[in-house]
């Protein structure tokens, strides 16, 4: 009888001890107001994944090469964003697996030397850092914006008499 006394004493304390993580994990989903993980379906997510997948197509068709392969458009694209923002022991870094996956490693400073002749990033327009990036690694010849920094700095054109 003590036996049996004792599981039924050490059912309950088990139970006991288990109800509060039992009832928050329950109420964890129950708010309404909590963001939702997003599905797979979310139209949002495939509309950017669609954006991807075209730039990449895009800079493929463009530059052909090595360049023009995805995992250096990505690793080379995110290479220059952490130059552009300083973060240089993380492109380093980066800069490593860039050249482990035979990337071609001249159009890293091409690309970035693209990206300082632009100048700093307007925030009016809808300008992005990204957007930037991806334009001078498909063209790192591109002109620099004439309302930019280096029209600014252009000589006034005085002369010496």
């Amino acid at each position: 009888m003590v036996l049996a006394s004792t599981r039924i004493a050490a059912a309950l304390l088990g139970a006991v001890l288990l109800w509060p993580m039992a009832t928050a994990g329950l109420a964890q989903y129950a708010d309404p107001k909590a963001p939702r993980p997003q599905a797979d379906g979310d139209p949002k997510s495939k509309k950017d994944g669609q954006r991807k997948i075209d730039e990449f197509a895009e800079a493929a068709k463009v530059l052909g090469g090595p360049a023009g392969h995805p995992e250096c458009i990505w690793l080379g694209r995110r290479i220059v964003s952490l130059m552009w923002r300083d973060d240089l022991d993380t492109a380093f870094r980066h800069l490593d697996l860039y050249d482990r996956f035979g990337c071609p490693a001249g159009h890293i400073p091409a690309t970035f030397r693209c990206l300082v002749r632009q100048g700093n990033i307007d925030g009016k327009p809808p300008e992005t850092l990204a957007g930037r990036v991806h334009a001078c690694w498909i063209n790192p010849n591109v002109e620099p914006n004439p309302a930019g920094p280096a029209s600014a700095a252009a000589p006034a054109g005085t002369t010496n008499r």
